[in-house]
Order: structure tokens, then sequence, then C-alpha cells
């Protein structure tokens, strides 16, 4: 590796890079508190405005793989200017949507121009800084990267209750130009870029245009099932459409899967999937980002919905979680650093995001906030003992030529485990929702001594302020429902968190069969 070409400014240039990398983080948990919001602004379907959150993970997912080639044949500096000035474009013209399908569409264009940023801004720190420098840089990285999902509920929640959640994306902005300005000033790629983008050029390799067209269809398909299925009534569905959905799902993820195995040069290379560490730590991120952003995504929901908080409030209770994780990032490393094993650290983690779910699931409506901060900083503390061991671990035993695309389909998979466990929650909420509502109604009838004694004494309480009997019945029997509606509602959410503990339990076997891992001296642990 050359070194840096402009040594004097690499902290300039690290505060130039990390600046767009933070805000694209930023944009991953900063809309969440604030779905409810955006679907009544936009008159559309609440269920829908999940979409807001899946389509800008799924996105960002496609464009991973890819960004080895883009940044080959535009060069990293051109790619990464392309990726901010797109990222600041495409977030201009989320504010300005006037349709939650124009929200989608451009949420997607912000999650392909942003999906470069990443990597771009760990390559650009590396060649920067001096080698014996490198570990600072990448800490700042890691720090932006902790440190954005951390201030972006509570921000997105102040934002719009204080103005209006359109400032969510026009925040990113000014913000977006003066970091343009920067790294087009400051940015520069060094020589054996150069001479790689210019080797490029002349490679008879194409792009991998049918691989990109398949992987786009098969997670297309994959999220439209998950997110549109209950609402077509899955396979009973009288139009055929998840059944057509599926069997085009299944077609294009074999034929992908066929076709990168035999392609020279593989948009998504699925050989690393051969070496057992790898392949457990990509199921493992998976699943681990799913039950992340399944939580993340159904806790201010249900406190907006079922506790009467704003999108603020709901934020704060959230936010104290991250901060733990940035916490927990240096002990973790100093444990890799002293030779601790990253199979029991991963193990471990998971262990926490179980008990963290299964801490909400036993929940009730009597509860206050603090009653939710703890359980999801439990949840997110299993995380950030996890993230780091699991990547030593599924990187150690990849050759050195397959790491760069290790490392594009892993990136793949945790994205896309996210944008699944956002859909995957919805799904079971609104089916344990209908399930619970079944099961209570057995209850509510006639026969029941305590429901008419409960219901004798609301109409009571009512009847000097209506002075109507049929109106104080109608209400009366109003407020049973909005009860019954409110227990079901808040089962359906406790049900959700419990699912997630079991999928992380099931993930502490899986765990178990990766072996031994160890960082090597002097690896940055925080790199990836």
């Amino acid at each position: 590796m050359s070194g840096p070409t402009r040594s004097p400014n690499h902290w300039l240039v690290a505060v130039a890079v990390v600046i767009p990398t933070f805000m694209e983080v930023l944009d991953t948990t900063i809309a969440n508190v604030a779905l409810r919001y955006m679907a009544g602004s936009l008159s559309a379907a609440e269920v829908d405005s999940e979409w807001v959150i899946t389509s800008y993970l799924a996105a960002n997912a496609i464009v991973l793989p890819m960004s080895g080639w883009l940044l080959t044949r535009l060069g990293r500096r051109n790619y990464f200017l392309l990726s901010v000035a797109g990222f600041t474009f495409s977030s201009l013209l989320c504010g300005l949507a006037t349709s939650l399908d124009q929200l989608i569409l451009f949420r997607v264009l912000q999650g392909l121009f942003g999906g470069g940023l990443q990597p771009c801004t760990q390559g650009i720190l590396l060649d920067t800084f001096p080698k014996e420098k490198q570990g600072q840089g990448l800490t700042v990285f890691a720090l932006a990267a902790l440190v954005a999902p951390v201030i972006g509920p509570t921000l997105g929640g102040y934002i719009t209750d204080n103005y209006s959640w359109r400032w969510i994306f026009f925040i990113n902005v000014p913000i977006g130009l003066l970091a343009l300005v920067a790294c087009y000033v400051l940015v520069e790629d060094p020589p054996y870029l150069v001479a790689a983008r210019a080797a490029g050029r002349n490679s008879p390799v194409g792009f991998d245009t049918i691989g990109l067209g398949l992987l786009v269809i098969v997670m297309v398909t994959w999220e439209v099932v998950l997110s549109k299925g209950q609402e077509w009534d899955w396979f009973g569905d009288p139009f055929y459409r998840v059944q057509t959905l599926s069997a085009l799902f299944v077609a294009c993820l074999v034929g992908l899967i066929v076709w990168e195995l035999r392609r020279p040069s593989p948009l998504v290379d699925f050989r690393p999937l051969a070496d057992r560490n790898f392949a457990v730590g990509a199921i493992a991120i998976a699943c681990a980002f799913a039950v992340l952003y399944g939580q993340t995504v159904s806790l201010p929901g249900m406190l907006q919905t079922l506790f009467g908080y704003d999108a603020t409030h709901s934020g704060l209770v959230l936010s104290p979680a991250g901060i733990c994780a940035v916490l927990l990032l240096p002990i973790v490393a100093l444990l890799l650093g002293r030779g601790a094993d990253a199979r029991w650290l991963v193990v471990a983690g998971l262990a926490l995001m179980a008990i963290g779910n299964y801490w909400l699931s036993q929940m009730n409506l009597d509860i206050g906030p603090w009653d939710v901060v703890w359980p999801r900083v439990v949840t997110i503390a299993g995380l950030s003992l996890l993230i780091t061991p699991l990547n030593v671990a599924v990187y150690q035993n990849v050759p050195l030529h397959m790491r760069g695309a290790a490392v594009g389909l892993f990136s793949l998979l945790r994205n896309e485990g996210g944008s699944v466990g956002t859909s995957v929650a919805q799904t079971i909420r609104e089916r344990r929702e209908q399930f619970h509502l079944l099961r209570l109604n057995e209850y509510l009838d006639p026969l029941n001594p305590t429901l008419q004694e409960y219901l004798t004494g609301i109409q009571s309480a009512l009847s000097p302020l209506t002075g109507d009997p049929v109106t104080t019945k109608a209400m009366s029997t109003q407020i049973i429902d909005n009860l019954r509606q409110q227990q079901a509602l808040s089962l359906a959410y406790f049900d959700v968190f419990w699912v997630f503990a079991g999928v992380a339990v099931g993930l502490i076997f899986l765990a178990l069969l990766m072996r031994k891992s160890v960082a090597e001296k002097g690896a940055h642990l925080a790199a990836e």
C-alpha cells in the first residue's frame, strides 16, 4: 500500500470523509420514530410506512457488491464524490416528496448512493493516515458509525415534533454540500488506485449485468412478499400475486447462485460461504440485524400507539442503549487483543440479545420509560459484544484474494437482514393482533359476570354526563372495544419480542459451530 498523498492534512481528510458516512448511518435510524407521522402527513396506511426503512436498507445492500467495480472504473475519489452528491440530492427529494410512493422511490435512490460511502471512507482513511496511525483513523470511523445510531432516534424525534418530519431529510442537504466541497478539495486517489483504474478500463472482464438483474429481482420479490404477504393472504391470494412472486424469487435465486458460481468475476461471490466460520457468521449477522431493526422499529410504534409517547420521547427511550454500545466497544477490543476466543464473545452477545428481547416480551401496559430503556440497553450491549468478534471470526480463514468478495457478501447480508427484520416484525404484529382479538372475544359475552359488572360501572359513570341511556350504552360498548384492541395490540407487540428472543437463542447454538477464532496481533479490530 502506498503512503498517504496528503499526510499533513490527514485529520482534515478524516473529518471530511467521515461526515458523509455519519449522515448515511444516521439515516438508518433517524426515520424510525417518525414513520407514523410520515404516513399521516402523506395520507398513507401506517403499515406501508415501514417501506421507508426497508427500501433504504435493501437499496443499500444491492449497491454494496457493486462498489468494488464502480470504484475501479470511476476511481475512488470520483465514486465517493458521486455518492456524496447523489445522497445529498436524494435527501432533498425525500423531504419534498408529496406521496408515500415518491418517498419510497427517493429513499431507494438515497440508499443506492449511500451504499458506497462506508467502504470508500475506510479505504480513504487507511491510505491517508500513516501506517502507525491507521488505528486512529479507523477509530474515528468506528465512533461515527456508533454515535450516529445513538443520536438518530432522539434527533429524529426532536425534529419531527418541533419542525416537521421533512427536516429529517433536509438536514442532510447543507451538511452534504459542505462535505462535498471539502472532499473535492482534500481527497485524492493514491497512485496504486490510479494504476488500478487504468488497468480496469483495459480489462476484458465486463460488468456482471445479468448477476445484478437477478440480484435485484431476488431482493425486490423477497421484500414485496414479506411486506404484502399478510395483506394478500399469503399463498391463499386469489390473484396469485404471492404465488407468482415466490416462484420468481426461487427461480431467480437458483439462477443467481448458478450464474455467479460459473462466472470468473461475479458480482456476488458465494465462494467464501465454503468456509464454515464465514457461513455461520453470515447467517448470524443477518439474523442479529433482523432482530435489531425489528425491535428498533417496533418499540417506537408501541410507545406511540399504546402509551401516547410523542416522537421525541420515544427517541429518548432508544438512545441510552447506544451510549452503552459506545462504552462497550473498547472493552471488546481489549478482550480480543488479549487473545479471547471470538466465539464465546459472540455467544455472550447473542445471549444478551435474547435476554433483552425476552425482558421486553414480559411487559404490560403499566410500565414507565425506564422499564423499556433497560431491556433495550441489554439488547444493544449484546449487539456490541458480538459485532467485532464476529468480524474477527468470519474473515480470519478467508484467503486474502477473496477478502473483498467476503466483505461485500457479508455487508449485503447484514443490510438485508435489517430490512427483512423490519418486515417480519410488522407481519408478526399483524397476525398476532388478529389472533389475540379473536381470543379476547371469547371472554366478551353477556354471561361473563366480570364483564357485566365492569360495563355497569362504566354506564353508571357516563349516565349523568350523557343523560341518554342509548348513548351511554353505545359509549360503554366502545370503551370495552377500545380496551380489547389495546390489549390485543400490546400482546402482539410482546409476541414480536418473544419471537426475536427465540431467534437469538437459536443463533447461540449456531455460533457454537464456529471454529476457535483469536484476533491476530496488530489487527484493526474496528475496521469492518
